[in-house]
């Protein structure tokens, strides 16, 4: 074979190589989806959906309001509209959109419209954050499921998603941080304060009276 027509040969291998590489890729990066949910603190629902496998991440954050860039001191205080939120990246090859909201819904008071908790004010209220119809139609049969069975009229709202904007970075995983920090019980860890935060404000009691034994968190943490 002439010279030219194995550079040729080779170079179209290596296109061919390239090409398959590349969509391998895509195929391997595609199955990852995400899901935006507001169920009050967030440092809670983030240590509730990490533990869920298929989740590859849940972040905390701020969505839902009308200010850019908001700081946690901003949203906590009212008037921007924001929830604390988090966004969880999943694996829908091994766990479902329908499941997560499953999960979510029985993880939460639904029933509560004010805050979650002992967590009072707008930007502690429950929410689904939805981007597509097909995402808003999953959502709804969701909320109507979850109805039906806790018997009471569930208030979270189903809402368009728009930006999502990460917490501080105190905030994300603190439910296992290691540092020390100030509060009312004294210096502890993060991960401590976290554990005693989650008890005095009654949430897994709560979730416990309404859901029972559909709870998928209570008793976990």
């Amino acid at each position: 074979m002439p010279a030219r027509n194995i550079m040729k040969s080779a170079v179209l291998s290596l296109s061919i190589i390239g090409g398959l590489w590349a969509h391998s890729q895509e195929v391997h990066a595609a199955p990852h989806e995400t899901l935006v949910v507001a169920g009050g603190c967030f440092w809670c629902v983030e240590s509730d959906f990490e533990s869920v496998p298929g989740v590859i991440e849940a972040v905390s954050g701020y969505t839902g309001g009308s200010v850019d860039n908001p700081t946690y001191k901003q949203v906590t205080k009212g008037g921007t509209g924001h929830f604390e939120a988090v966004e969880i990246t999943f694996d829908p090859g091994v766990v479902s959109r329908e499941t997560l909201l499953d999960l979510f819904l029985r993880s939460v008071d639904p029933t509560d419209a004010g805050g979650q908790f002992c967590d009072r004010g707008e930007s502690y209220r429950t929410a689904i954050f939805v981007s597509n119809k097909a995402e808003k139609q999953l959502a709804e049969a969701a909320k109507a499921d979850a109805q039906q069975a806790l018997g009471a009229k569930i208030v979270t709202p189903i809402l368009q998603s728009g930006t999502f904007y990460p917490a501080e970075a105190y905030h994300q995983d603190y439910y296992k941080g290691t540092k020390l920090v100030l509060t009312r019980f004294g210096p502890k860890r993060q991960s401590t304060a976290y554990k005693l935060y989650r008890e005095a404000c009654g949430r897994d009691q709560r979730v416990g009276e309404l859901w029972g034994k559909d709870a998928p968190f209570v008793g976990k943490h």
